[in-house]
């Protein structure tokens, strides 16, 4: 299992934590650290579309205006913390977020 997000994201280490008291293997991956691919991009995009791009933190705000008129893949490859957070892959299956779902979906398995 994946999970791709920043190190100093609350909602990453909290669900990161709660992954590994599971005993998930984890490998986590901070995408400012380490920028995803042009192809792992191009996955997330298909997978989420824009819900791939949260909008609502000072990062999206402070892009200037060419960019926020961009496609997602742009914003993210110019700003990775525009990136929702976090993004999950276990095997072929994606989880966006740490929300009550994705939580019963990953710690009931």
């Amino acid at each position: 299992m994946i999970i791709y997000g920043l190190s100093t994201c609350a909602i990453c280490q909290k669900a990161r934590k709660a992954l590994e008291t599971e005993h998930k293997d984890i490998r986590f991956r901070d995408v400012r650290a380490e920028p995803l691919s042009e192809a792992e991009l191009a996955e997330l995009i298909a997978e989420f579309g824009d819900r791939l791009v949260d909008r609502s933190t000072n990062d999206y705000r402070g892009l200037n205006a060419w960019l926020k008129e961009s496609e997602a893949d742009a914003q993210i490859a110019a700003q990775p913390k525009v990136m929702t957070r976090p993004v999950i892959r276990d095997q072929t299956a994606f989880y966006l977020g740490w929300d009550e779902t994705v939580q019963k979906a990953l710690l009931a398995k």
